[in-house]
């Protein structure tokens, strides 16, 4: 033990040491550098004492970068060994305009005769620098428009970018998105909750409202994944086919509960891939759309009725009180709604056989309903999109960062995940399997 004691104390010592032997910058030079203050403007202001330090300092890099480039130091002869002289040389320099959160930034770059160097600190074509494209992203996902990023960054830094450029720092977040939807998944997810918005596209010539579907995965270990969006081009059964053939080529083979809208051809074609999945079908949407068919007068009597239909304590009991309700004065008055359940009263019935903690979990769609909120804060910003690529580049931008706090399954996850083991037998564990 005094032996390890010994050791940890040298170990300690040589770091200090370490420490203390990093280079820094000595009194003397700061001295010097601000021998000429007077205001603050002399410190961060346009040809201030910060932009010269930065110029010299990126100049620095840069010819140290040329030295080791060609072999020899810079006011040496260009000479190889035995003295020959070398084919590539220095020549000279050219000036560069860097933009960065400092403002603008002219430098000079060394050249070499063969044009073949490349700089490794600031690269040939690079025009900004020191995190100036994130804070770009960064305002965009915000929502804010290209014209109000513009206006910003002049104010704020005094420097004037044109749209195009902003267009094409915001047009790199495609390789992101591109990478993002490509993605493999998970083997299989518990629930899965699809669900749209609605969001304003030009497309050909004309304003649209076009809906764009997201899918919401619950993990094995009861976290949230958003698995993918996808902006509708066709109508029906078509394009959701291709969507789950997307998410099984993705790697997913299995889904326990899929949660959905209602949408006609939905369900088929879900259950066409994954033909083990129970479809549920969300009791908001369906109350919503009940409640579209009356006053608004009726409308707090007939969601009284229906409440009791989807609170009924087992499936047999709430499809005695459907049919209570067809007979009663309201299913008589309003036989579209009865109709309307009794369609889809298959896809309504599963989440009876889970406890009602549970239950609330299931048959609503609330978490990605809370998700859209999200977006909407953003989306209302913008009148519309000129086009798809234009909407899905700030919606993945808006989830990406939504999706940074998810780190903890809800509070019920355990509970929940007892039940789907029992419910579901092996199929719950195929996400861990090898």
């Amino acid at each position: 033990m005094e032996r390890e004691r010994e050791v940890t104390t040298n170990n300690e010592q040589e770091a200090q040491g370490r420490e203390a032997k990093k280079p820094g910058i000595s009194a003397a030079i700061i001295e010097e550098l601000m021998k000429d203050y007077r205001r603050p403007e002399d410190l961060v202001g346009p040809g201030g004492i910060m932009e010269q330090l930065t110029k010299r300092l990126y100049e620095r890099v840069l010819g140290a970068e040329m030295t080791h480039y060609l072999g020899y130091e810079k006011g040496q002869a260009p000479k190889g060994e035995a003295g020959q002289r070398r084919e590539n040389h220095r020549n000279g320099t050219s000036r560069k305009t860097l933009v960065s959160e400092d403002g603008r930034l002219e430098i000079e770059v060394p050249r070499d005769r063969a044009g073949d160097f490349e700089p490794q600190f600031i690269r040939k074509r690079q025009r900004r620098f020191g995190g100036f494209d994130s804070k770009i992203i960064a305002m965009y996902a915000q929502g804010m428009t290209v014209r109000e990023i513009q206006a910003f960054l002049e104010e704020q830094y005094k420097v004037e970018v044109s749209a195009d450029l902003i267009s094409t720092v915001t047009d790199s977040v495609m390789d992101d998105v591109l990478e993002w939807q490509s993605r493999p998944l998970e083997r299989m997810y518990p629930v899965v909750f699809f669900d749209a918005l609605r969001v304003k596209i030009r497309d050909e010539g004309a304003v649209r409202n076009k809906a764009v579907y997201l899918a919401l995965g619950i993990r094995h270990d009861g976290t949230k994944d958003v698995l993918g969006l996808w902006i509708q081009q066709t109508e029906g059964a078509k394009f959701w086919l291709a969507v789950m053939n997307e998410l099984k080529h993705r790697g997913m083979e299995d889904i326990l509960i899929a949660v959905v809208d209602g949408l006609k051809g939905f369900p088929d074609a879900i259950t066409a891939v994954f033909p083990q999945a129970q479809i549920q079908t969300c009791i908001v949407h369906l109350i919503r759309n009940s409640l579209s068919l009356c006053n608004w007068k009726e409308r707090r009597s007939v969601a009284g009725e229906l409440k009791r239909i989807y609170s009924a304590e087992t499936a047999e009991v709430a499809a005695k009180r459907l049919e209570e309700f067809a007979a009663g004065e309201w299913g008589k008055k309003l036989p579209t709604i009865v109709q309307m359940w009794r369609r889809v009263w298959e896809e309504v019935i599963p989440f009876f056989a889970f406890p009602q903690e549970i239950r609330k979990m299931i048959y609503t769609t609330n978490a990605i309903e809370s998700l859209h909120m999200q977006l909407r804060k953003v989306l209302k910003t913008r009148g519309h999109f000129p086009n798809d690529e234009a909407a899905t580049k700030l919606i993945f931008l808006v989830l990406r960062n939504v999706s940074k706090k998810w780190k903890h399954p809800s509070p019920i996850w355990n509970q929940a995940a007892r039940q789907f083991a029992i419910q579901f037998g092996e199929r719950f564990f195929l996400a861990g399997a090898a």
